[in-house]
């Protein structure tokens, strides 16, 4: 008999219990609770969830267990990261739950295997224990703002960019309050004008087409400080949304638009950025500015009437990204596009007075005081240019002062402990010196104290 056989024999005489969980329901994983977990709540797609398992044949071989490596095992739930098995079976468990799952060749590594521990179309058992899940973090700064639940997977593998029209249903919630229930159309970037918060937008953004989940929005990416008094919202709430994504209409990409439409998109975006600022909406009037320069700076193949289009397009973009940076304080930002700005006019009256003041908001008040000059130099009837640098200059000589002071008492400290360690110094009788020794040591004395008034 050979060694397959063997195998295919033990595998038969092992007795298949448990409960079919396939969606076929055709035997391909059968779960067998060994210890009840809490609650009723169960892990969603694209939860992270955190697992301890122990994996063997069914003859009893082990395979593998992170228990042995004693580091529990993660995964997003539901994005094919594990075998098809653990995806259905792993989403069925409560925290604290302990399942043995036994999973057919075609839940598990098919006719395949995975050499050399495991033989193709091979029966696996996993004794698995769930300890914690939690939802997908949607921000870019991975810091918890935007949590996704999927509540139904959407169909297809492409999601709506900046810009597309999306058709949409939304049920906003705030400690059991139902603020906001709607179903609407709008183009991702406006959702602002609707009171739709930037945390939906962004997470509408890695949404599929019919998909259905649960966010949990903080301030920062909901209402902010300011609350919203037209839902009742006050300030610094975190909300729940539910979201269902009906159907949307891609933005085209740049690389999908000719220079025609480009040239007149940034023209919308930029009158759009516009009706934005006057808002006060800073970081979404922002958004249309960026769509600017993502379309035309890299734009090669421009006819010499289209160049200078692009090129004022640009300028204009720049100039007001500066703007809303400086808003929302984020000199840095701002310092960036003044840059960009000038390398397109180098002698650009407003990119030399933003990049002023963007110095002075980093508190490079030196370099600031030198941008305003410069702004004078070249424009002198700026009054904001004189002013601004006259602040610039009483900053530099607030912070002479306290250098001086600072300097002063350093000093002052350094002499103390001198003093001290004299102090403390056994002393010793000596032979009285000459007078001209003397006289030598008062000088040095009286030099020394000149020294010292000097540096204070």
């Amino acid at each position: 008999m050979t060694a397959e056989e063997v195998n295919s024999e033990a595998q038969q005489a092992i007795p298949m219990e448990g409960e079919d969980i396939s969606e076929k329901k055709d035997g391909g994983v059968l779960k067998l609770i060994k210890k009840e977990g809490t609650g009723s709540e169960l892990p969603m797609i694209g939860d992270k969830v955190f697992v301890h398992y122990t994996g063997t044949l069914q003859d009893g071989t082990k395979f593998d267990s992170s228990r042995d490596r004693e580091e529990k095992f993660s995964f997003e739930l539901g994005k094919g990261q594990v075998i098809k098995a653990w995806d259905i079976g792993v989403g069925t468990m409560k925290i604290g739950e302990v399942c043995q799952l036994i999973c057919k060749p075609e839940y598990a590594y098919g006719t395949a295997g995975s050499p050399p521990k495991i033989p193709p179309n091979a029966t696996l058992v996993f004794e698995v224990e769930l300890f914690d899940f939690h939802g997908e973090d949607l921000t870019d700064e991975e810091d918890g703002g935007i949590i996704r639940r999927i509540v139904t997977k959407g169909e297809g593998y492409t999601k709506p960019n900046e810009g597309s029209s999306v058709e949409v249903s939304l049920e906003g919630t705030l400690e059991d309050r139902v603020f906001d229930q709607r179903e609407l159309k709008f183009e991702i970037g406006d959702g602002d004008t609707l009171g739709i918060p930037v945390g939906v937008e962004k997470a509408l953004q890695a949404m599929e087409k019919g998909e259905e989940s649960l966010l949990t929005v903080a301030p920062k990416y909901g209402f902010g400080m300011a609350g919203n008094s037209q839902f009742n919202i006050p300030p610094n709430a975190t909300l729940k949304y539910k979201v269902k994504l009906i159907n949307f209409e891609k933005a085209k990409e740049s690389w999908e638009m000719n220079t025609d439409e480009k040239l007149e998109q940034s023209r919308i975006v930029k009158e759009k950025g516009t009706q934005y600022f006057k808002e006060g909406k800073y970081r979404q009037a922002a958004m249309q500015y960026k769509k600017i320069v993502s379309w035309l700076e890299h734009e090669t193949t421009l006819s010499e009437e289209d160049e200078q289009k692009a090129k004022a397009l640009r300028l204009a973009a720049h100039l007001n990204l500066a703007m809303c940076y400086l808003k929302v304080q984020e000199a840095s930002q701002a310092l960036e596009n003044c840059d960009k700005a000038l390398e397109l006019d180098s002698n650009n009256e407003k990119a030399l007075f933003r990049r002023g003041e963007a110095l002075f908001g980093i508190k490079e008040f030196e370099q600031a005081r030198d941008a305003f000059q410069k702004v004078l130099q070249l424009y002198p009837s700026n009054k904001a240019a004189k002013t601004q640098g006259a602040v610039c200059q009483r900053h530099i000589k607030e912070q002479h002062e306290k250098d001086k002071r600072l300097y002063a008492n350093m000093f002052q400290k350094f002499a103390e402990r001198d003093a001290k360690k004299e102090a403390e110094k056994p002393k010793e009788v000596k032979e009285p010196e000459s007078s001209e020794h003397q006289n030598g040591t008062e000088m040095d004395i009286d030099q020394n104290a000149a020294q010292e008034q000097m540096a204070a």
